[in-house]
């Protein structure tokens, strides 16, 4: 362990640690707060804050300059050796499977803008909000996206583990939503197979929402991949999901409805927006993640992968 180390296992060293995650919240030519702020919210001394905002300037993390009676000013940082003298890592998010052009748009969007930032960033696929939730309450990944809808339940059944981090918008989890209807089928047939995947919050929701009401439904569990192929294989009549996934199928053995007025605008709104969601448990870690990413360039990103004007890269 070289002398640049050791000098940050030592008690300065530790509060430069705890100071460099505050300091990831400040852009440059910002008024820093007073050492005694700083000494209070890390209950250390004066003399400690101090030392260790010479050891962060040394290490080339920020630089600083004392203005009179204006204070001290960040004159620039560096984000990340900032983050990685934070302790923070390399954040994992666990994603939905990459299947449309607009999850491939997503991923590429929000890697590309946490790299920009400094930020270390790597993502996980994995099927079923609930699943890729459970990972994160479980510290095996750091943020999780999902649609606002199933961020929002699952936020208020752990209200003191989860936080929403940012919420992208309308069109950028999922596109218009359908009823997908085996080709000539109709809805009115009695004993309706209704293809229903129950590790998707999302799915599962939409379509009980649609065929929950009608005391004849069938339903039939499967992946919400394969929930085109039921159809046109016969092997289920009916479903709702994102269009998305069966584009290149309409009028192949997929027939698409409208949705009925029972799911609200707000409620599609809602289901159509991507959200990212991190561990509530520090709220320095959680202010951190949020400054470190851009949502307008996120989605820029993500329409530039959609239209095709730029190769996917996650």
């Amino acid at each position: 362990m070289n002398g640049y180390d050791e000098r940050f296992l030592t008690r300065n060293g530790l509060a430069a640690r705890q100071l460099a995650l505050l300091l990831l919240e400040y852009e440059p030519e910002t008024r820093l707060p007073r050492v005694r702020d700083f000494a209070e919210e890390l209950g250390c001394g004066n003399g400690t804050v101090q030392a260790a905002l010479r050891l962060l300037e040394e290490a080339g993390a920020i630089e600083t300059a004392a203005r009179g009676h204006l204070g001290t000013f960040l004159v620039k940082s560096d984000r990340a050796v900032l983050w990685r003298l934070s302790g923070l890592g390399t954040l994992l998010a666990a994603m939905p499977l990459p299947y449309s052009r607009r999850y491939e748009g997503l991923a590429t969007g929000l890697r590309t803008a946490f790299e920009e930032a400094g930020t270390p960033f790597a993502i996980t696929f994995m099927r079923g909000a609930g699943s890729r939730v459970t990972a994160l309450l479980e510290g095996k990944a750091d943020l999780v996206v999902l649609s606002r809808y199933a961020a929002d339940r699952l936020i208020e059944e752990h209200p003191e583990e989860l936080a929403l981090v940012v919420d992208l918008g309308p069109a950028t989890y999922v596109g218009a939503h359908g009823v997908l209807v085996a080709e000539g089928g109709s809805l009115e047939e009695p004993g309706l197979r209704v293809a229903v995947d129950h590790a998707s919050e999302d799915q599962r929701m939409l379509a009980e929402l649609t065929f929950g009401g009608r005391d004849d439904v069938e339903w039939i569990e499967c992946s919400y991949m394969q929930l085109p192929d039921l159809l046109v294989h016969r092997e289920a009549d009916a479903t709702v999901w994102s269009l998305d996934e069966v584009q290149g199928r309409i009028g192949h053995g997929v027939d698409v409805l409208p949705l009925g007025d029972e799911i609200t605008r707000d409620l599609a709104l809602r289901n159509s927006s991507a959200a990212v969601v991190g561990r509530a448990e520090s709220a320095a870690a959680l202010h951190a993640i949020k400054d470190a990413i851009d949502p307008g360039r996120v989605t820029a990103l993500q329409s530039e992968v959609i239209r095709g004007d730029r190769m996917p890269s996650y």
